[in-house]
C-alpha cells in the first residue's frame, strides 16, 4: 500500500474530516491516478484512505477516515445503498432526483441523477473513474433499474487528466425524457442538456416561485438565463399573466417553449428572447419597461475563489439592473451557482447592487439546493447554490 505523508500542521483539515488534500500539503509520496493510498500526518499517524489525482491541484480525495475500513467493492456498494436510502427520507415532489452528490455522499467526483427509469451519471474524478464498473453495477442493483447514461464530459474531468466520455454504459433508450415535478411536466435531453440534462437542484425554488406568483398575482414576469423554462412554467402555473424568458441558446429556448405548450399554457402568455441578458436588461430600462417579478439564475461565473473578483462584478451588474426594473413591491429571485462565491459574499454583492441602483429591499428568504443535493457539516464547499428572495420596498 502506497502512502502520502503530509507536511507538519497540514493534518488539521483531515482531522476535521474535510475530504480534500491539496498538493501543497504533501511532503512525500504519490500514487497512480485513482489509486487508493494511506494518508499519514508528519509523525506517521493514520489520517485517511484516499485516492490520488496526480494531474489536479487537489492531489487526493478521501474515501474513508476509518483505519480499519477496506476500500473494496463492498465499500462502494454500501455507499451507494446508504445514499439511495437517504433520499427516501425526503419528500421529493418529482420522479427526478439526485441519488449521489459527490463528497457529500462520501463518493468524491460521482454525480448520479435519476429521471424516471433512467440513471445519468458523471464520473468526474480519478477515483470514480477507477471504480466505474463497480459503481455502475451497484447503482443498477440498488435501484432495480437497467439503464444508465454517462455524461462525463465536463471541464472538471479534464482537470483530473481524464478524457471526456458520454453515452450508454448500461442498456439504452430515448435520450429525450419528460420529468414530472410538482404536477408539471418538463422535457429534457440527457445527451445534450446542461449537467445531466436538467437542474434538479432548483426544484424547491421553482415551487416557491409558483407560490409567490399565486399569492402576489404577478402580471409581468422576467426569467433571465431561462434555459429550458423551469421557472417560466412555474410562474405560469402560479397564474402569472405573462412571462418573458431570455437565454442565449436557441435550442434551450425551443425546449422552453415546448415545455410551456406541454403544460397546456396559452402561447401568448410567454415570450422567448434569444439574446444577451445584460443587453436585454439595459434595453428594457431604456424602454421604460418594468416587471412584478424577476428571476436571475445565471451560469457559473466563478468556478473557484480565484475568479471571485471578476464574477462579483458580473453578479453585481445584473442584480443592479434587475432591481431597477422591478416595480415597487416586486420580487427578485436571484442566485449564484459559483463555488467561488460564498453565501456571505453573494449577500454583499446583492446589497451593493441595491445601493448602486438606489433601491432598498427586504431579504425575505435565503435559498439553496433541494435536499437531495446536501451539504455536509465537514464540507462547506458543497454549498455551491446560493439564492436570495428580495422584496423591493415601495
Amino acid at each position: 500500500m502506497k502512502t502520502l505523508r503530509l507536511k507538519p500542521g497540514k493534518e488539521r483539515s483531515l482531522q476535521r474530516r474535510h475530504p480534500w488534500i491539496f498538493d501543497s500539503a504533501i511532503a512525500k509520496g504519490s500514487g497512480d491516478a485513482g489509486e487508493t493510498v494511506r494518508v499519514e500526518a508528519s509523525d506517521g499517524q493514520f489520517l485517511a484512505w484516499a485516492f490520488t489525482s496526480p494531474a489536479s491541484k487537489i492531489s487526493a480525495r478521501v474515501w474513508s477516515f476509518e483505519e480499519s475500513q477496506r476500500i473494496d467493492a463492498s465499500f462502494f456498494i454500501a455507499k451507494v445503498q446508504a445514499s439511495t436510502k437517504a433520499r427516501s427520507r425526503f419528500d421529493i415532489k418529482s420522479d427526478g432526483q439526485r441519488l449521489i452528490h459527490g463528497e457529500s455522499d462520501g463518493l468524491p467526483g460521482l454525480i448520479v441523477d435519476q429521471y424516471g427509469d433512467t440513471l445519468v451519471a458523471q464520473f468526474l474524478s480519478t477515483g470514480a473513474e477507477r471504480w466505474k464498473t463497480v459503481l455502475t453495477d451497484a447503482l443498477l442493483a440498488t435501484t432495480g433499474l437497467t439503464k444508465l447514461y454517462e455524461r462525463s464530459d465536463t471541464n472538471a474531468r479534464k482537470l483530473e487528466g481524464l478524457e471526456s466520455a458520454a453515452g450508454w454504459l448500461r442498456g439504452d433508450g430515448p435520450v429525450e425524457l419528460t420529468l414530472r415535478e410538482h404536477g408539471w411536466q418538463l422535457s429534457l435531453d440527457i445527451a445534450t442538456g446542461h449537467k445531466t440534462g436538467f437542474y434538479l437542484d432548483q426544484r424547491d425554488s421553482r415551487q416557491k416561485f409558483a407560490e409567490h406568483a399565486q399569492r402576489l398575482g404577478f402580471e409581468r414576469v422576467l426569467n433571465c438565463f431561462c434555459y429550458t423554462g423551469g421557472f417560466t412554467v412555474a410562474a405560469l402555473a402560479g397564474g402569472a399573466a405573462h412571462v418573458t424568458s431570455i437565454d442565449s441558446s436557441g435550442p434551450a429556448l425551443e425546449r422552453a417553449a415546448a415545455n410551456v405548450a406541454l403544460n397546456g399554457f396559452a402561447p401568448e402568455r410567454a415570450t422567448f428572447l434569444d439574446a444577451d441578458v445584460n443587453a436585454s436588461l439595459r434595453g428594457f430600462l431604456e424602454a421604460g419597461r418594468t416587471f412584478d417579478a424577476i428571476v436571475l439564475d445565471p451560469p457559473k461565473f466563478a468556478p473557484t475563489a480565484a475568479h471571485a473578483e471578476r464574477a462579483a462584478r458580473a453578479y453585481k451588474d445584473i442584480n443592479r439592473l434587475a432591481l431597477k426594473l422591478l416595480e415597487p413591491g416586486g420580487v427578485l429571485f436571484t442566485y449564484s451557482c459559483s463555488g467561488g462565491i460564498s453565501a456571505d459574499l453573494f449577500h454583499k454583492i446583492v446589497a451593493s447592487a441595491g445601493a448602486d441602483a438606489g433601491v432598498d429591499g427586504f431579504i425575505t428568504e435565503r435559498l439553496g439546493g433541494a435536499p437531495d443535493h446536501p451539504m455536509t457539516l465537514e464540507f462547506p464547499e458543497g454549498e455551491y447554490l446560493k439564492g436570495l428572495i428580495v422584496l423591493k420596498k415601495g
